[in-house]
This record gives structure tokens, C-alpha cells and sequence, in this order.
């Protein structure tokens, strides 16, 4: 049996699903065949992006160019003796880099949680017996008898229903638990729409079916879902999009402002240079403004939160 991650399952007959998977719906997989498809294939389990370290995730909240831009800004102030101004501008950034930092963990936590729905013990047809086996044993073609209560160990094309009803608002948000059938859909069907279907980590509310797994592990729509969360290093919208343009334009244009006031200052007032470098600091010191990357965590933290 090849991988099949991009069939449309629910749009496939039972009789179709069973041939492609090679398992009769009655028996099951021998326990040799389903052996080999787990060394093949793997665990049914979802893979999790390694965490950064303490350290290391606190020091990425400086990257931004707006927050760089403080750092040089509250170094020259410090260089200058102005405390006051050096205690607001690195009290702003540290702020800012906790804030970012504490979001950044319970994202990661999320990402370990969605791992875990997956989890769970059920039974299993193999040679024409029931047995009761963990989810990460589970392979594709494996046929699994679900029941009031049970989790769904994987993505699964159901060949059998008796008033089969499960919780997927974890998937679509729907609070209402879907009542399942196992006739075709057509393949555009959207994923709230296929009621042939029982999907890794959704819950069983009611009833009895029978369905045969046809996506384990990261090819499951929960797997898809931690891989989408595991690639998003950052959350990115139209808007910080915009501020991380806008900081760096800015910091273009705070250089630009600088030379063009030190050579107008010694070409055109004779200032001496001791006396500019100081007036062009305050300057540009003086059109950063500090509050925005701690305004823009804030409002994206509670956005989220």
C-alpha cells in the first residue's frame, strides 16, 4: 500500500476506500500486515516543533526594527548621561520583549496540546478479532469500532453508522455534534459538510460506527493544523506587516535626517562637530517613537490572549 494523503476519501464509496487501503471491512488487517505498515509509515502520532530555549526566545523579541532602533537609541542616551530618557526607552523594550516572550510560550503550549488530542485507546479489528490498542499503533487500513465517549484516533472513512453522532467543534467550531452516514460526498465538500467522515481528536457523543483509518499522524487534519501553527514562527498580519515596514523606513529616514543636519550644521551654520553630534542625537532620539512596539504587542497580545 502507497501513502495516499491527497485522496478525497469522502468522496469514494466503501467499497473503493477498502480496495485502495487493501483491508477487508470484517476482518481487519492481519497483525503482520499491520506491522509492516507501522515500521513503513510510523507512529500515529503528530510530530512537535522542538521549543527554543528561555534564552534564546527572549532574545528573538529583539529583532524587530523598531525595538533595535530603542536599543541604539537608549545606548546613545545612556552614553550621554541621560538617565531619565535611558530608564523610559529600555523600560519600554523590556517590556515589550516579556510581553512577546509570554505569548510566545503559550503559543508553544498550544502547538504541544494539539499533539495530544490525537492520544487515546480504542478497539481494533485484526484477523477477524477485537483488540484494544493505543492510537500511535494504529496504522492506515486498520478498521475501528467507535462508541459513545471514544476519541478518534485518525482520520477515518466510516463503512458503517447506528445513530453515530461526534463533537468536531474542534476542527469547525460547530458545537453541535454531527450526526455521520457513510454515503459519498462530492469532493469539493467542505470539511464541516463530510458526514462520511470521523476525524483524529474529535469525540464521539453518540451512538455506534465502524470506520477505517485512512490518515495517521501529521497527514490528519489535526496533523495539518500543528504543522500550519509549527511553520508560523511569528504571527504575521497586515499589520505588523506594515509596522516592520514602517520601522524600517524609519530608520532610514532618522540616518538620513542625521547626515543631512550634521552637513548643513558644518557647511552652512559653521557649528562645530562636538557641538552638532549632540543637538543630532537629541534629533533622532527625539522622533523614535517608543511607545509603538510596546503599543503594537500589547494590542496583538490581547488580540490573541
Amino acid at each position: 500500500m502507497q501513502e495516499t494523503p491527497d485522496t478525497s476519501w469522502h468522496s469514494l464509496t466503501v467499497e473503493q476506500v477498502t480496495t485502495i487501503l487493501d483491508v477487508n471491512p470484517e476482518k481487519g488487517l492481519s497483525q503482520s500486515e499491520a506491522s509492516d505498515r507501522l515500521r513503513k509509515f510510523g507512529e500515529n502520532t503528530i510530530s512537535i516543533k522542538k521549543e527554543k530555549s528561555f534564552l534564546v526566545s527572549l532574545l528573538l523579541q529583539f529583532k524587530q526594527p523598531l525595538v533595535l532602533i530603542l536599543v541604539i537609541a537608549g545606548s546613545i542616551t545612556a552614553a550621554l548621561q541621560e538617565w531619565v530618557d535611558t530608564g523610559v526607552i529600555f523600560g519600554v523594550v523590556i517590556a515589550n520583549a516579556i510581553i512577546g516572550f509570554i505569548q510566545e510560550r503559550k503559543a508553544g503550549k498550544a502547538i504541544q496540546a494539539l499533539s495530544q488530542i490525537v492520544k487515546s485507546e480504542n478497539v481494533v479489528v485484526r484477523d477477524n478479532e477485537k483488540t484494544r490498542l493505543l492510537s500511535r499503533h494504529i496504522v492506515e487500513g486498520d478498521v475501528v469500532q467507535l462508541r459513545s465517549g471514544d476519541k478518534i484516533p485518525a482520520d477515518m472513512r466510516l463503512v458503517h453508522t447506528k445513530d453515530l453522532k461526534i463533537d468536531e467543534s474542534i476542527l469547525t467550531g460547530e458545537s453541535i455534534s454531527v450526526q455521520k452516514q457513510t454515503g459519498t460526498f462530492p469532493s469539493d465538500t467542505i470539511l464541516a459538510e463530510r458526514k462520511n467522515m470521523a476525524y483524529g481528536g474529535t469525540l464521539v457523543t453518540n451512538g455506534y460506527g465502524i470506520g477505517v483509518v485512512v490518515l495517521t499522524g501529521n497527514n490528519t487534519e489535526t496533523g495539518k493544523i500543528s504543522q500550519t501553527m509549527r511553520k508560523a514562527e511569528q504571527l504575521e498580519t497586515s499589520l505588523t506587516r506594515r509596522i516592520s515596514h514602517f520601522s524600517k523606513n524609519l530608520l532610514f529616514v532618522i540616518l538620513g535626517l542625521s547626515v543631512l543636519t550634521f552637513v548643513f550644521g558644518i557647511l552652512v551654520v559653521q557649528r562645530t562637530a562636538s557641538e552638532l553630534f549632540m543637538e543630532v542625537v537629541a534629533l533622532s532620539v527625539s522622533v523614535i517613537p517608543e511607545g509603538l512596539p510596546a503599543a503594537m504587542t500589547i494590542t496583538l497580545a490581547i488580540g490573541v490572549g
